[in-house]
């Protein structure tokens, strides 16, 4: 089973969908919510630049370095975000769950703790990973405290890894789940999950 596939997972609080051009609309209306683009501690694009972002994510799944998906909210049945497997490692059975973003109107609905269930099951349960990791800007204290709660650990800081866009140099904070902890982790999002249905 290839790292760089993305089907189809389902939730009753989220789907995942494999991401196209289908979704350009979409995901263009869910970043202009309160300009979301805009939001200097992430990466996320404008709706003007949502297409090319699609066209880029898909090509880099083409060529097997990413496995890009669509975050769909049920409910609406509309497109809210996107997310992707990157760093692939299947030798090492590794890789990285990020470049997640989630529309300002599906956050806090339960729709990114059900993706990540289902990202998080796909690569302990069906690729057999030995670790799954995230990263997030220093200063994403949102961001961070949504990968705690997953039941991620911090592993450590790289600091001044990547020059942004405006400039200025990113500390990027390491998270990890380890294959021994995805069933207590699987267990407290469930319960977490079972809040919302």
């Amino acid at each position: 089973m290839s790292f760089a596939a993305s089907p189809r997972l389902s939730h009753a609080l989220a789907r995942l969908e494999p991401l196209s051009p289908a979704h350009t609309e979409d995901l263009a209306a869910a970043v202009a919510v309160e300009d979301l683009w805009r939001t200097w501690v992430t990466s996320v694009p404008s709706p003007d630049d949502m297409r090319d972002e699609i066209d880029r994510r898909v090509a880099l799944q083409t060529a097997g370095s990413i496995a890009a998906w669509a975050i769909i909210d049920p409910r609406r049945d509309r497109a809210v975000g996107m997310t992707t497997y990157l760093n692939l490692d299947e030798d090492n059975r590794r890789l990285e769950i990020g470049s997640t973003w989630i529309g300002r109107e599906a956050q806090g609905t339960g729709v990114n703790p059900a993706a990540k269930v289902l990202l998080l099951t796909r690569a302990f349960e069906d690729l057999g990973c030995h670790a799954v990791e995230f990263r997030t800007h220093w200063h994403n204290h949102q961001s961070r405290a949504a990968i705690a709660r997953l039941g991620a650990k911090q592993d450590g800081v790289l600091r001044a890894h990547k020059v942004m866009p405006d400039g200025t140099l990113r500390d990027t904070v390491v998270f990890s789940i380890i294959a021994p902890e995805w069933p207590a982790a699987r267990a407290a999002l469930s319960a977490r999950l079972s809040r919302y249905l």
